[in-house]
């Protein structure tokens, strides 16, 4: 039988499938489940257990600014470029979020 806190977890979690590989995307923060205000601007925290991440990377994510807005020159995401595939799989949840890896190499 599971546990009711299995079921509905204190904090969200996701079970990520990137490129194959399974990974862990969550968050500190518990009004992320609730309260649809919290997803204005919010931080996710990722673990791959790939050797590449020698710490947990933090990202910021911002709903209401678009990735398609930012100067070229700083956009990843610019045409002859290759988005990460992270901030692609955030985008199926927050389509057109900023993804601001705060410091930490975009490795996946």
């Amino acid at each position: 039988q599971v546990s009711p806190g299995l079921r509905t977890p204190l904090l969200p979690v996701w079970l990520c499938s990137i490129l194959g590989r399974h990974s862990v995307l969550f968050s500190t923060d518990s009004q992320l489940l609730s309260h649809w205000k919290a997803e204005r601007v919010f931080h996710l925290y990722f673990y791959s257990g790939q050797q590449e991440q020698t710490q947990t990377a933090h990202l910021t994510i911002d709903t209401h600014s678009h990735h398609w807005e930012e100067a070229p020159s700083e956009d990843p995401c610019s045409s002859g470029k290759r988005c990460p595939a992270l901030e692609m799989t955030i985008r199926t949840k927050w389509a057109g979020a900023t993804v601001r890896w705060n410091g930490t190499y975009s490795f996946f």
